[in-house]
């Protein structure tokens, strides 16, 4: 597996998340398209969406409903594409989406290994792979990045750091869709800063390529701790998504 197979399959899945063509994401313009999510598109991505922009650092390409194209398609005309990502710009789509009942609800930066760089770092605790039937116990707070209650299904694989038995680390990933997994990973607060979560997240990484599937990485941007963690295990910056839905959805997530 090489990075411009690991890139191929990113944006083959991004193309059945918004209904486009994966070339689409490589084009000197950009694109939106009627947003249909394909029958293998990410298993944690829920209805309704009005709109989603997702960009590999050439265009944008949006999938948007017919309520909010028009919208969309000017705002892709009006601001240079990677600036539509930013505010104040992100504004003037917020304003006229909202006069029509829908609001930006998501903002997220997605990362892909470099394979020829992805570290293998010592952790000063023991470590272990763990499989499916070792999370059943492990759905509590302390390892909800790591693991999802509500898609146990999807919880594959992990790697787990331990302190004379105690579980201090977890990295834990998802199989959202068919050829990639998702990497979440959590510390104990008392055991942050020793590098466990850079070493459990690498190694789950390659772990996850020796299967032969493509593991990536999702960040807030603001989320300076989790982008560190992300650059140090190997990975780099490989797309960003601004989701919008309908403004009831958006206040419900705010109450």
């Amino acid at each position: 597996m090489t990075n411009r197979d690991i890139l191929e399959t990113a944006m083959l899945q991004s193309a059945e998340d918004l209904g486009c063509d994966a070339r689409d994401f490589l084009r000197d313009h950009n694109v939106v398209v009627p947003l249909r999510l394909g029958k293998n598109a990410r298993k944690y991505i829920q209805q309704p969406v009005t709109c989603n922009l997702v960009s590999y650092g050439s265009n944008i390409v949006a999938g948007a409903t017919d309520e909010a194209a028009d919208i969309v398609a000017a705002y892709l005309d009006k601001f240079t594409f990677y600036h539509c990502f930013e505010t104040p710009n992100m504004h003037w789509l917020n304003e006229r989406l909202a006069e029509r009942g829908h609001q930006i609800c998501f903002m997220a930066e997605y990362y892909l290994p470099d394979v020829g760089a992805i570290p293998d770092l010592p952790c000063a605790y023991e470590t272990k792979v763990l499989e499916q039937p070792d999370f059943e116990p492990l759905y509590v707070p302390e390892w909800s990045n790591a693991l999802c209650k509500e898609r146990k299904q999807l919880d594959v694989l992990g790697v787990g750091a331990y302190d004379r038995g105690k579980l201090v680390g977890l990295a834990g990933c998802s199989a959202d869709c068919e050829t990639m997994w998702q990497i979440g990973v959590d510390v104990l607060p008392a055991y942050r800063r020793q590098g466990i979560a850079s070493s459990l997240t690498s190694r789950l990484a390659r772990e996850i390529i020796r299967r032969g599937k493509t593991p990536f990485y999702c960040s807030a941007w603001s989320n300076i701790r989790s982008v560190r963690n992300a650059i140090k295990s190997g990975f780099i910056p490989a797309w960003v998504e601004m989701t919008a839905k309908p403004t009831r959805i958006v206040n419900e997530m705010n109450q």
